[in-house]
């Protein structure tokens, strides 16, 4: 008599036939190549994060960095501006003249009834109007200077007045460009017109520094005839 399984074919055990047996692994090929390509994506997709928070990182750090060297370009500007005004003010304190003492001096030295018509002052030295340049001579060291041109009675005054000159604080030399008057000029004598007097044209040359062997201001005193006291 033959069995009749009378259990419903959805309910039945399954059972191994022996057919189709290398699907199995196939499948389990299929999924470890699967696992294996989800692992490097991961892996891939990891690495990228990082390259990627690393270049903001270094980002960050060079507009830091740019930041900071902006501060620091304003203050060495700064320092470059301290510089160039101190040096400004050292170059103003060197070439520094008492230009009012000279003139209190020089209102002594002028003979009487002699007077300026003009006068031109340079710190910087200047070559005298009526000197003509020579190619040949050594130039000597530039330096402040005067120039000028005024009447005195006669020729004596002039000697006079240029002696005189030269006894004045910080002055190296006098040199007389023109002293002449014209013959038989009769015109009245003006502020503005020597007339018969002699019209004179003279350069005084300083000293391009103090003197080393100047006393301090008050220990010594200016002669009478150039302002100072008895």
């Amino acid at each position: 008599m033959k069995a009749v399984n009378l259990i419903p074919t959805e309910q039945r055990r399954v059972r191994a036939t022996g057919k189709r047996s290398g699907s199995a692994y196939v499948l389990v090929g299929v999924l470890a190549t699967l696992l294996v390509m989800v692992a490097a994506y991961v892996f891939t997709a990891g690495n990228v994060t990082d390259r990627q928070n690393e270049a903001a990182a270094a980002k960050a750090e060079a507009d830091r960095l740019e930041a900071q060297a902006a501060q620091t370009e304003s203050f060495t500007n700064f320092a470059q501006i301290k510089q160039t005004r101190l040096a400004a003010v050292s170059t103003i304190a060197e070439t520094r003249f008492d230009w009012e003492r000279m003139m209190r001096e020089l209102s002594r030295a002028m003979p009487a009834g002699s007077w300026l018509q003009a006068s031109d002052a340079s710190v910087a030295g200047a070559t005298a109007s009526g000197a003509t340049p020579d190619a040949s001579a050594t130039a000597a060291p530039a330096g402040p200077s005067a120039n000028l041109t005024g009447c005195t009675p006669n020729q004596a005054d002039v000697a006079r007045m240029m002696v005189r000159l030269r006894q004045m604080h910080r002055v190296t030399d006098v040199v007389l460009n023109q002293s002449s008057t014209e013959v038989g000029q009769e015109g009245e004598v003006t502020a503005d017109s020597c007339g018969s007097y002699y019209e004179f044209d003279v350069t005084v040359s300083f000293a391009v520094t103090q003197p080393d062997t100047e006393a301090p201001r008050g220990t010594t005193r200016v002669p009478a005839s150039l302002g100072g006291g008895s």
